[in-house]
């Protein structure tokens, strides 16, 4: 938009420049011929007046040299006249008049045919001189004229430029703030400075963004309300599931009541990361390798069935100390394992490269959608990763927010999907070779550079850790 704005004004500027330079050149041109004309007029009656008087005044009697142009109009026509004559190597102008002298007196016994008098022949008076000083003049004229137009031009380019940018500037900040607001950010504002369309538009954003965020949080607090609502009743029905006795229905009625629990929670631990100031994160130093582990452990133990028999493999690239929520961090992981587990494809990945935590699986990877909006609630993945309630991504977007850590996912070529998670450094922390939390590696997993295979533990999910969702 900068470069089609200036190119606009500069355009706009060698127009005038133009119009202005061929004005000029024509009006000063007209003017000096006229000048000259005038001149040289008054100059050939001074030179005639001289010649009658026996004065060599410098008029050419008769020229030879005489344009036909002009020949011929003081020959048809008793006038005197102008002319420019360019057929030189430098121009002439030329002024000439046809004078016819008086009739000379008879011979003595000589009588004219027809009783008349004999006239002598015509004879053309004319003076001359050089044009090449006004051609000169308005050679440097149109040379000025040149330059002036293309210094018009650059600074009509540079003011061009300058108004485009300013306007670029306005127009990007009122982008950046839309896409923020697109993003969750709904605190983000455009301040409109001055009273013309870009500042009429950021008016706009920011009345769409108001709309919006009084829309969404309605739509929240009643969410929140529902789920806090049925999270009673449902904690009556599996303690009634509870109580029924052993058997098939009864493993069934089960399961879905816990499900049902576990989408109340969760529903509810959207409802405090969507409220500022309600979750607070508790930092302290620990070990990626430490918080892998714990991920890994409670993801195996939450979701058998997701595994299929199959183990997590764990990788350990190198090891890092992180200042951190280690309750958090294992939310976040378990999320992500679990995920990978219910909608990829087995093996599952975790990698530990320092402050980056990979989840890889072999599924048919993320939507594009996905990809490009992000996670939303409620709106699950591509039909083909299976079927969910979209919180769990929802949370760990949340989570990682808490911490300050960076989500970020793609479908790498070799198929699959990935998911990273870029911890802060842990510089700051007192202790730079302490670890907190567990970090001895439990029994199959390998030494760090080396996978190892991660069995289920018989003991439920480390204290703190909430059930995974999708």
């Amino acid at each position: 938009m900068r470069g089609k704005l200036a190119l606009s004004v500069a355009a706009v500027g060698a127009l005038v420049a133009a119009v202005i330079g061929v004005l000029v050149h024509d009006q000063t041109s007209a003017t000096q011929l006229d000048t000259a004309r005038r001149d040289l007029d008054a100059g050939l009656l001074a030179a005639v007046a001289d010649y009658e008087r026996m004065i060599d005044g410098g008029v050419l009697v008769n020229p030879p040299d005489l344009p036909d142009a002009l020949r011929d109009a003081i020959e048809t026509q008793p006038v005197r006249a102008t002319f420019l004559d360019r057929a030189g190597e430098d121009p002439v102008l030329w002024a000439a008049l046809r004078e016819r002298p008086a009739a000379a007196p008879p011979a003595d016994g000589v009588t004219t045919s027809g009783g008349g008098s004999a006239e002598g022949p015509a004879t053309v008076l004319a003076v001359r001189q050089s044009y090449l000083p006004q051609t000169e003049a308005l050679g440097a004229l149109n040379r000025t004229l040149w330059g002036a137009g293309l210094i018009a031009t650059g600074l009509g380019s540079l003011l061009g430029l300058l108004l485009a940018t300013v306007g670029g500037r306005r127009i990007a900040g009122s982008a950046r703030t839309a896409q923020r607001i697109a993003q969750g950010d709904l605190a983000a504002r455009v301040r409109p400075r001055g009273r013309d369309e870009i500042a009429r538009m950021a008016a706009a954003v920011n009345t769409m963004a108001d709309a919006l965020q009084v829309r969404l949080e309605a739509e929240r607090r009643i969410t929140a309300d529902i789920a806090h609502e049925l999270r009673t009743p449902v904690a009556g029905l599996v303690t009634a599931a509870e109580l029924l006795p052993p058997g098939r229905p009864t493993e069934l009625v089960r399961d879905r009541a816990r499900t049902l629990r576990r989408l109340v929670e969760d529903v509810l631990e959207v409802a405090r990361l969507d409220t500022a100031g309600v979750e607070q994160a508790e930092f302290e130093c620990c070990r990626t390798s430490g918080l892998a582990r714990q991920a890994v452990a409670a993801c195996a133990d939450q979701l058998p069935e997701a595994a299929g028999g199959e183990a997590i493999t764990l990788t350990v690239v190198a090891d890092a100390e992180v200042r951190t929520d280690p309750r958090r961090v294992a939310r976040v992981l378990a999320n992500l394992l679990s995920n990978a587990l219910r909608h990829g494809g087995v093996p599952v990945e975790l990698e530990v490269d320092g402050t980056v935590l990979r989840v890889r699986d072999h599924g048919p990877g993320f939507p594009a959608e996905l990809l490009a909006q992000g996670p939303q609630r409620f709106r699950t993945a591509a039909r083909e990763r299976g079927r969910g309630t979209g919180l769990g991504l929802t949370i760990v977007a949340g989570q990682a927010r808490l911490l300050g850590a960076r989500v970020h996912r793609a479908n790498p070529a070799t198929g699959g999907a990935v998911t990273e998670l870029r911890l802060p450094d842990g510089s700051d922390c007192a202790r730079p070779n302490a670890a907190s939390g567990p970090d001895a590696p439990p029994g199959g997993v390998a030494a760090a550079g080396r996978p190892g295979r991660v069995p289920r533990p018989a003991t439920g999910p480390p204290p703190g850790v909430a059930p995974p969702r999708p």
